[in-house]
């Protein structure tokens, strides 16, 4: 029997609203709950070896279910239990430094990303290939347009194989020539990754390479199916229907 690798139980989080001082001091004495809870009761189980989607509306807490999966977010209540490497891509380029150049940047990015500098190091070759850059991989990131910090993002996000990979809409940088690009280094990584989830509005790529999708909607996983059954569901709810 495959063994599940992702678990999430009755998962809920909360996060703040930004409000005003004022606002704030009325909202404690009056003992006002002022979080909004991004994701409520979410029960989700994902086996090794199995292409997972997620759909819904901006907002319905998607990529808020990824970032718990990474651990970036901790749950206010319930569990996620994650056996194996995870790469998460999303916003790719995050926490790229100004004042250094491409190729130091690969290697702090790296980093964030859970590698070595050993690993980096070996990684580099194929990371300035893939990224285009040319000569612009020693000049400082402040230089670079914003669809050249994504290549790099992308290039060194995707160096290194994980066990569990999250992906979260990164198909859609840089010129069409290099989107192609990267969407078929994307799904060469899902065939050589044992697990992935992943999130896009791409339907017909979501039809092809998943096992199963769930449906997001207001913070709650409303239902799990095949793709067919998923994307039907979420046009229905799409149209103001309810999935019970």
């Amino acid at each position: 029997m495959t063994e599940s690798v992702i678990i999430l139980q009755n998962v809920t989080l909360r996060f703040p609203k930004l409000k005003g001082i004022l606002s704030i001091i009325k909202d404690k004495i009056t003992k006002k709950d002022t979080s909004f809870t991004a994701l409520k009761g979410v029960d989700l189980e994902i086996k090794s070896g199995e292409v997972f989607g997620l759909i819904g509306k901006n907002g319905s807490g998607k990529s808020t279910i990824l970032r718990v999966i990474s651990g970036i977010y901790p749950p206010d209540e319930g569990q996620c239990k994650v056996a194996g490497k995870i790469s998460l891509l999303a916003g790719l380029g995050t926490g790229f430094s100004g004042h250094q150049t491409g190729v130091e940047n690969a290697l702090l990015y790296g980093s964030i990303l859970g590698h070595n500098e050993s690993e980096m190091q070996e990684k580099l070759p194929e990371i300035i290939d893939f990224s285009e850059l040319g000569s612009f991989i020693d000049e400082p990131i402040r230089t670079y347009s914003a669809g050249m910090k994504a290549r790099l993002g992308l290039a060194v996000a995707t160096a290194i194989k994980p066990d569990i990979l999250l992906i979260d809409e990164v198909l859609g940088v840089g010129d069409p020539q290099f989107r192609d690009k990267s969407k078929a280094r994307i799904l060469s990584l899902v065939k050589d990754t044992s697990t992935v989830v992943m999130v896009s509005h791409s339907f017909a790529l979501m039809k092809d390479i998943c096992d199963r999708i769930g449906v997001v909607n207001k913070g709650k996983l409303v239902m799990i199916g095949n793709p067919e059954e998923a994307i039907t569901a979420y046009y229905e709810l799409d149209n103001g229907g309810t999935l019970d």
